[in-house]
């Protein structure tokens, strides 16, 4: 064992609480640090190379860089996965910072530590997830308004997001104008907005990114999904194996398994919420009436097929999965994507 400190970070909204433990696991030092980069550089700057462990959060990107700028050996540890060790009566910031530092000191792995991406990336997916965000808010005031009309007796056409202003300005009830007009210029106002953002979305993936272009040749991943994908996983090499993918994502079923019995549960949803959403969306579109006929179509329809409880459900989500993995497998060995890479099966004459 390096004869070296080891601290716990139980961070904060505006302070951080330290506990530094010595090469012997004894208590040496509690501190607490303002949630700054000039107090975090300052508190640790003449502190000798230490493990530092915390948990992952809205914080813990930039203040891990910070840390491993300094010299630093930093564990984000994935609160998921700590849940369990954190669930007591006792629990408060001191404990947090001494029960991080000890599980890092006896076995790093049992903080399931993650890897924060670079800041250019975090930047970049920042646009990506803005242009979610419009598009949310868009989709709400829509429906508001669609809402409101049905109370009046009436129903406005059915047309695009993106000319639904110009549609509902002309078909809206006269007595709502006054109400809806305002509602109806901020969803033109978004649409400009989303509109700017699927051009920012371009234009980082031809400039940045060209590795998304193949991605995008799988029939629903679109821009968003390809530079999502590439932005979240950042590096390639990350997965020796594509299948890795699908639990990263949270996209596997949890296991419940003693003696004899193995059961099959739900997916872990682990791993980043928002792509695992975009993929689902794809699978869903793949599966839908308008996707086109291809493996993953296929193997959807197969599984939806058998039946049983959420069958359907069950078979959008493996499809999702199928689909991360290969993304991936497109993405680190270069190849073309292949729709058909096994052709269909020819019916039997009866």
């Amino acid at each position: 064992m390096k004869k070296r400190n080891t601290v716990g970070l139980d961070m904060g909204d505006k302070s951080h609480t330290i506990c530094v433990l010595d090469w012997q696991g004894q208590v040496v030092e509690r501190d607490e640090v303002a949630n700054t980069a000039v107090a975090i550089r300052k508190r640790f700057a003449e502190t000798k190379p230490c493990l530092v462990a915390l948990e992952a959060g809205t914080h813990s990107g930039w203040v891990s860089r910070i840390l491993e700028e300094l010299g630093h050996e930093v564990l984000v540890g994935n609160p998921r996965k700590l849940r369990a060790i954190w669930d007591n009566a006792q629990k408060n910031d001191v404990r947090d910072a001494e029960m991080l530092a000890r599980i890092a000191r006896f076995d790093p792995q049992l903080l399931h530590p993650i890897r924060h991406r670079g800041p250019e990336a975090q930047c970049d997916l920042a646009a990506v997830k803005a242009r979610d965000e419009l598009v949310r808010v868009r989709t709400a005031l829509i429906a508001h308004v669609r809402g409101l009309v049905k109370t009046a007796g009436e129903r406005l056409p059915k047309c695009s997001p993106e000319c639904f202003h110009l549609r509902a300005s002309k078909a809206m009830p006269a007595e709502l104008a006054p109400a809806l007009e305002p509602v109806i210029a901020s969803i033109a106002e978004l649409t400009v907005r989303i509109r700017h953002c699927d051009q920012l979305v371009e234009r980082l993936s031809e400039d940045k990114y060209p590795e998304t272009e193949a991605l995008r040749a799988i029939p629903g991943v679109g821009p968003v999904t390809a530079l999502a994908y590439v932005l979240t996983l950042e590096d390639r090499a990350r997965f020796e194996k594509s299948r890795d993918v699908g639990p990263f994502l949270g996209l596997t079923p949890r296991r419940d398994q003693s003696g004899q019995t193995d059961k099959q549960l739900r997916i872990t949803k682990a791993g980043n919420a928002y792509l695992r959403r975009l993929l689902v969306q794809c699978a869903n579109y793949i599966l839908g009436r308008h996707g086109p006929d291809c493996d993953l179509r296929r193997f959807g329809l197969k599984l939806a097929e058998r039946g049983g409880k959420n069958a359907k459900r069950r078979a959008v989500v493996a499809v999702a999965r199928k689909l991360g993995v290969l993304l991936h497998c497109l993405w680190k060995t270069g190849a073309a994507y292949e729709p058909n890479h096994r052709p269909p099966r020819a019916k039997k004459a009866a």
